[in-house]
C-alpha cells in the first residue's frame, strides 16, 4: 500500500458540470459526493481545506442547447447554473466557492494563460480541414456535426467523440456527416487555428504520473487511461475554435474565434479560488493554495474527464511554471470514478433515461440519497443504482442499524438514568474492553480508507461500527442489568453513548444532516477542526444532560416508493424500472433484423490510409466478389496482422466516402468502455460469403 500524503493545506476541486442540463444522480456518484466526503473529512481532521467547483458555461454543448430550446446561450447558462447550484446546496455539498466560467474574472484568467503562452511562442499556428455548412455559412464545431462512427458504426457519433464506444474522433473521419442545424451534408474547407504543443510534454507527463502514483497511490483505472493516451502518443491540440460563444481569442487576426472550451474550463478552478479570495477581502489569498508547493491538490472527476485533468491541465500548468516564478501546484491525485448506471442502463439525456437530483430530493431527504449513493460508488468499475436497493440500504442499514442504535441508547438513558450520561464505576470487563478498543480504532480505520479514496469501504467500516455497537448493546443486556447490577448497566449505557458520539463524527462526511441530529440529541457541540481525532475517545462526561430521543431515520415504505416511481414516469411493481427500461430501448422486429445482410469475409489485403491515424483500407473476399472496406481500427491492429482473417461484414450497407476512399461495407467489432476494439472473427473453415445469422 502506498503511503498517503496528508499535509495541513489541501486544495480540492470537483469537475465543472456543463450548464446545459440538470445534475443527475450519476453526476453525484462520479465526482461530487466523493469530493464532498473527502472535504468534510479533511476539515474534521483539522486541515486547511479550499473546496472549489462551478459551472462550465462555454463550448458547443451550450450553443446547441440554446438553438434547440430557442434561447440565447446566456439564458441557457443562467437557467442551469442557478438550478444546479441550488441542487448542490440541497444535496449538502460544502463548496467554499461555486463559480461560473462566463464571469469577467474567468475571462481574465483564461486570457492571462493564453497570452502568456502566445507571448513565449508556445502556441503553433496551423491550417486544418474542417467541415463547413454552405447553407448556414459557418464552420461546424464538433457538436454541430453528427454522422456514423468509423470505429463502431454508431449512427449518432459527434464530430469530436462517439458516446457509444468512447472513441475520440476527427470530424472529417465521420461517415456521412450532417450539419445538426439544417441536416445537410457539409463540405471540407481550410481554416486556421492555434495549437498547444501537448506532445512536447509527454515525457514529463509520464514522469509526473509515475511520481504522483508512487507518492499518493493513483487508481488503477486512472493509470490505465493515462497509459492508453501515452501509448498512442500525445499530439498538438487546437486551443481556438470557430464559434461566437466563449472567451474571445486575445490575438490579432483571430478576433472571430474563441478559446477552445477544453483550455478555458479547467482554468475555472483557479478563477473560483480568485473569487473566493476576493470575497474574503484578501485578493491574493488564493495563491496560498494554488501557488504553495506544500499544498496537496486533489481533483475529483468522472472517468470521461481523465485526459483533461491528468494530462492536459498538468501540461498547461507545467507550461506556465516553465516561464514564471509564480508557479502552480499540480494535482497530487485525480481519483476518477467510473459511471453509475440506473437500473442497468447508462444515464442518457438524449434518451430521457435518468433521475435529476432536484426531482429526487422532492421525495427523499438528501442524506438518504447520500448514503444510497455512497454504498454504490463506481470507484473501480461501473456500478448500478436501483430504487429497490436504495430503499433496502436506507431501511436495513441507515434506519435499522445506525438509527436503531442511537434511538435505543438514548431512550434507555432517559428511562433509566433521568436523561443523563450515567457515571462509570468499577473496572471494565473483557467485552467492555473489546468494544472500547474497537471504538478507539474506528476513526483511524475509516479515515485511512478515506485518505486512500476508498469511500465505499470507509462507509462500510463506519456502518460496521454501528453493527458492533448494536451487538455490544444486545450482548450486555442492559434491560436485565438495570434490575440486577446497576453499575454494570450504567457502564454499558455510558460506553454506548460514547459510541453514539463517535458515530456522529464518523458519519458527518457521509450524512451531515443525520450527524447534526445525533449531536442535537446528545447536546454535543458542533464539530470543529480536529474533531475527527476526538472520536473514539470518552468525550462525553458523566452527568451531561441529553435531549429527548427522536426518530433518526424513517423507513421508506413500498407504497411511498411506488408513488415516487409513478410520479417520475416509471413503472411500479417488483420489476420497478426494468419494465421502463425496455420502453426506452429502440426495439426491432425479426423482419428488421433480416434486412441486415451479414456475411463471412476474408481479408486479403490491408494498408494504412495516409493522413489518417485511425483508418485502414481493407480488401475482402465475399464469395466470388472482392470489396474495399474502410475501417477505423488502425490504432488497434497492424495491417499485416489482419491478412487472412475471417471476419463478419455488413454486406448491404450503403457505400460511403472516407478520406477520399469508398467504403463498401462495415466490419463488426466489439469495444469496451475505454474504446478498445476487437473485431469479430470466425475460426471455423467456412466458405466466404456464408450468411451470418
Amino acid at each position: 500500500m502506498n503511503p498517503v500524503r496528508s499535509p495541513k493545506k489541501i486544495l480540492i476541486t470537483a469537475a465543472l458540470p456543463y450548464a446545459n442540463g440538470y445534475i443527475h444522480l450519476g453526476h453525484l456518484a462520479g465526482a461530487y459526493l466523493p469530493s464532498d466526503m473527502y472535504a468534510r473529512y479533511q476539515r474534521l481532521k483539522g486541515r486547511d481545506v479550499l473546496f472549489l467547483c462551478g459551472s462550465d458555461e462555454h463550448g458547443v454543448a451550450i450553443t446547441v442547447t440554446a438553438e434547440k430550446e430557442k434561447m440565447s446561450p446566456r439564458d441557457v447558462i443562467d437557467r442551469y447554473h442557478h438550478a444546479n447550484r441550488e441542487a448542490f446546496e440541497r444535496f449538502g455539498m460544502s463548496f467554499d466557492r461555486y463559480s461560473r466560467t462566463s464571469s469577467p474574472l474567468h475571462h481574465e484568467t483564461t486570457k492571462e494563460f493564453f497570452m502568456e503562452f502566445h507571448r513565449r511562442g508556445l502556441l503553433k499556428q496551423k491550417s486544418e480541414k474542417q467541415l463547413y455548412c454552405e447553407f448556414d455559412r459557418m464552420f461546424l464545431a464538433d457538436r454541430y456535426v453528427e454522422g456514423t462512427c468509423p470505429v463502431c458504426g454508431s449512427a449518432e457519433a459527434r464530430g469530436d467523440q462517439c458516446e457509444n464506444c468512447g472513441s475520440w474522433l476527427n470530424q472529417t473521419d465521420l461517415i456521412d456527416p450532417r450539419c445538426k442545424i439544417c441536416g445537410r451534408t457539409p463540405v471540407v474547407k481550410d481554416t486556421t487555428h492555434l495549437y498547444f504543443p501537448l506532445g512536447d510534454f509527454q515525457e514529463r507527463l509520464e514522469a509526473y504520473v509515475k511520481e504522483r502514483d508512487a507518492r499518493d497511490g493513483w487508481k488503477e483505472n486512472v493509470l490505465r487511461y493515462c497509459e492508453s493516451w501515452f501509448r498512442e502518443g500525445l499530439e498538438d491540440r487546437a486551443v481556438t475554435r470557430d464559434l461566437s460563444w466563449g472567451v474571445p481569442v486575445p490575438v490579432p487576426g483571430f478576433e472571430q474565434k474563441v478559446v477552445y472550451v477544453w483550455f478555458d474550463a479547467v482554468l475555472g478552478y483557479i478563477t473560483a479560488a480568485r473569487e473566493w479570495a476576493k470575497e474574503k477581502g484578501s485578493e491574493e489569498k488564493w495563491r496560498h493554495y494554488w501557488q504553495d508547493q506544500n499544498t496537496k491538490y486533489v481533483a475529483f472527476i468522472g472517468k470521461d474527464n481523465v485526459v483533461f485533468h491528468c494530462i492536459v491541465f498538468p501540461a498547461m500548468l507545467m507550461a506556465w511554471n516553465d516561464g514564471r516564478t509564480d508557479t502552480y501546484v499540480l494535482p497530487e491525485n485525480v481519483p476518477a470514478n467510473e459511471f453509475l448506471n440506473l437500473e442497468g442502463q447508462k444515464f442518457s439525456k438524449s434518451k430521457g433515461w435518468g433521475i435529476d437530483v432536484r426531482d429526487f430530493l422532492n421525495y427523499f431527504p438528501a442524506d438518504y440519497l447520500r448514503y444510497g449513493l455512497a454504498t454504490s460508488l463506481p470507484e473501480s468499475r461501473d456500478s448500478d443504482f436501483t430504487l429497490r436497493d436504495f430503499q433496502a440500504r436506507v431501511n436495513n442499514e441507515l434506519a435499522d442499524i445506525l438509527g436503531n442504535f442511537v434511538n435505543r441508547t438514548l431512550a434507555f438513558a432517559h428511562r433509566e438514568f433521568d436523561g443523563k450520561i450515567p457515571p462509570m464505576t468499577g473496572m471494565p470487563g473483557p467485552q467492555d474492553k473489546e468494544f472500547l478498543a474497537r471504538l478507539e480504532s474506528a476513526p483511524d480505520a475509516v479515515g485511512g480508507l478515506f485518505e486512500q479514496y476508498r469511500f465505499r469501504d470507509g462507509v462500510a467500516e463506519a456502518m460496521n461500527l454501528a453493527r458492533a455497537a448494536n451487538k455490544y448493546f444486545n450482548d450486555q443486556e442492559p434491560w436485565k442489568t438495570a434490575k440486577t447490577d446497576r453499575a454494570a448497566c450504567a457502564a454499558t449505557i455510558h460506553h454506548c453513548l460514547q459510541a453514539v458520539y463517535t458515530l456522529g463524527i464518523l458519519f458527518e462526511p457521509i450524512v451531515p444532516r443525520i450527524a447534526e441530529k445525533i449531536r442535537a440529541m446528545l447536546k454535543a457541540e458542533t464539530p470543529v477542526p480536529g474533531s475527527w481525532d476526538s472520536a473514539g475517545k470518552p468525550v462525553l462526561k458523566a452527568g451531561h444532560s441529553l435531549a429527548k430521543p427522536e426518530i433518526l431515520v424513517s423507513k421508506i415504505e413500498d407504497a411511498q416508493l411506488h408513488s415516487v416511481m409513478k410520479d417520475l414516469g416509471l413503472e411500479t411493481g417488483p420489476s420497478s424500472l426494468q419494465a421502463h427500461n425496455a420502453q426506452q430501448r429502440t426495439m426491432i422486429t425479426i423482419d428488421d433484423f433480416k434486412k441486415i445482410d451479414l456475411r463471412l469475409a476474408k481479408i486479403i489485403s490491408a494498408e494504412n490510409i495516409q493522413k489518417s491515424e485511425k483508418l485502414l483500407k481493407l480488401k475482402v473476399q465475399i464469395g466470388e466478389e472482392q470489396r474495399q472496406i474502410i475501417a477505423g481500427i488502425a490504432k488497434t491492429y497492424e495491417p499485416e496482422r489482419l491478412i487472412g482473417k475471417f471476419v463478419v461484414v455488413v454486406a448491404n450497407l450503403q457505400p460511403a466516402k472516407l478520406m477520399g476512399e469508398e467504403s463498401q461495407g462495415m466490419l463488426l467489432a466489439a469495444n469496451d468502455p475505454e474504446g478498445r476494439l476487437s473485431i469479430v472473427t470466425i475460426e471455423d473453415d467456412l466458405p466466404t460469403g456464408s450468411v451470418v445469422r
